[in-house]
């Protein structure tokens, strides 16, 4: 049994949770979420509980039970709580400003890049070298922090790009490192 998917999920006040068959929508103060979820998939809502039952012990199944229920945890806190990735600018003349709801990046090309975010997503420029993408959907967060990082990924020798907040790049010695 999954030890992640037998856990039941505490539903907060102030947040309504609905089911149309394998379509589950949470609304809270931060929004709104709608998703569906695989049809073998039994969730039930009772007494402020959210519960993840398979239906079998097959090896689909197995894997559904656990991500099934991460899943539909996750809503419940992005409703409430929200979640945010944080990206860090590394490199000499490498910047980050907000015009309006967008976010322009200085990065050593010959022109700066431009990233839109879509709605439910918004980004955060605290210092010119770092990066607050916020959002009630974890999926998409991740996905626009990964799409800013994409734009110059940190190379391996001077360590130079977009790079995740605590990310650790492993260095390279370059051809004047090696000596016999």
């Amino acid at each position: 049994m999954s030890r992640i998917g037998r856990k039941p999920i505490a539903v907060p006040s102030g947040v309504d949770v609905t089911l149309d068959n394998t379509v589950i929508t949470v609304k809270g103060p931060k929004g709104t979420l709608t998703r569906e979820l695989h049809k073998d998939m039994k969730v039930t809502v009772e007494n402020n509980e959210i519960t993840v039952v398979r239906p079998s012990d097959n090896k689909l199944h197995r894997s559904l039970h656990g991500t099934t229920r991460s899943v539909v945890n996750n809503m419940v806190s992005g409703v409430t709580e929200g979640f945010s990735k944080s990206l860090e600018l590394v490199g000499v003349g490498y910047r980050a400003s907000k015009s309006g709801d967008k976010i322009v990046l200085n990065v050593g090309y010959s022109h700066p890049v431009e990233i839109t975010p879509e709605a439910g997503i918004e980004f955060e420029v605290p210092a010119n070298t770092k990066i607050i993408v916020k959002g009630i959907d974890k999926e998409r967060v991740g996905a626009y922090a990964a799409k800013i990082r994409s734009v110059r990924e940190p190379e391996p020798y001077k360590g130079k790009g977009i790079k995740y907040e605590g990310e650790r790049i492993i260095r390279k010695e370059g051809k004047a490192g090696k000596k016999k």
